[in-house]
């Protein structure tokens, strides 16, 4: 997994954005997420690419006993370190890819936008399943397919600059993708629908839902935030261990 997060270039733009400035609220899928976190009261959650520790912060609020926060990025730990501390919550720079996951260690496992950054997705889940206690929930949030497939993740235009439609191209083919986010060329990699499910499937996870991100109408007057509900973005999964 490249880290493009500690560069100071694009840190900065990230820092600009709506989720990065205002948290949890500010995000369009927040209102999705949310209501599909277990109970936490007493729990152990782990956070697979925290970046600010909004996620750590609100297990925290609902009473985990213990949140664990993961990132490669030195800067976002920092952030999170500033911005989201409590006493139940340790923050570490650690790739999803390098972390030991200790068996039937943790009760609820989440990752919010970071598994699109992973070539095997496959490994991670079963790696996932072991470190869950029986009967514990990962809940993820991933970069839609329809959204990676894209050629240059972008629109396709009109002579005006008007959005005229979303391309996909190579669908099935798997694998590397470079596009360009905040002003600075970003890879990542596409996992196909098939793969992300039936990964979870053959590796012995339940799925409990799948939901495709929708911005909540109060979020529709922000600018550009129409063309959302044109193509999905995000796809929202929880599984159980079972």
């Amino acid at each position: 997994m490249k880290n493009e997060y500690d560069n100071e270039r694009f840190f900065e733009e990230y820092a600009k954005m709506p989720r990065s400035r205002e948290g949890l609220g500010a995000a369009g899928e927040w209102h999705q997420l949310k209501p599909l976190f277990p109970a936490l009261y007493g729990k152990k959650l782990l956070d697979l690419g925290c970046g600010y520790g909004w996620h750590c912060a609100f297990a925290a609020q609902q009473g985990a006993a213990q949140v664990l926060g993961l990132d490669l990025s030195r800067k976002m730990i920092e952030e999170a370190k500033k911005r989201n501390a409590g006493k139940q919550i340790t923050y570490r720079v650690c790739g999803i890819e390098d972390y030991e996951y200790p068996e039937n260690m943790w009760d609820c496992v989440v990752s919010n936008l970071t598994l699109h950054y992973i070539e095997n997705i496959e490994i991670i889940f079963q790696k996932v399943y072991r470190t869950l206690k029986p009967d514990g929930v990962f809940l993820f949030n991933i970069e839609h397919p329809v959204f990676t497939a894209g050629v240059g993740q972008d629109w396709v235009y009109t002579e005006a600059g008007e959005p005229r439609y979303w391309p996909i191209d190579h669908y099935f083919m798997s694998g590397e993708r470079s596009t360009q986010f905040l002003g600075c060329n970003v890879v990542k990699q596409h996992h196909t629908l098939t793969q992300i499910l039936m990964g979870l499937l053959n590796n012995g996870f339940g799925l409990e839902a799948v939901v495709e991100a929708e911005p909540p109408e109060e979020m529709m007057g922000i600018p550009g935030m129409k063309d959302e509900l044109r193509r999905p973005m995000m796809l929202l999964v929880k599984a159980n261990k079972k």
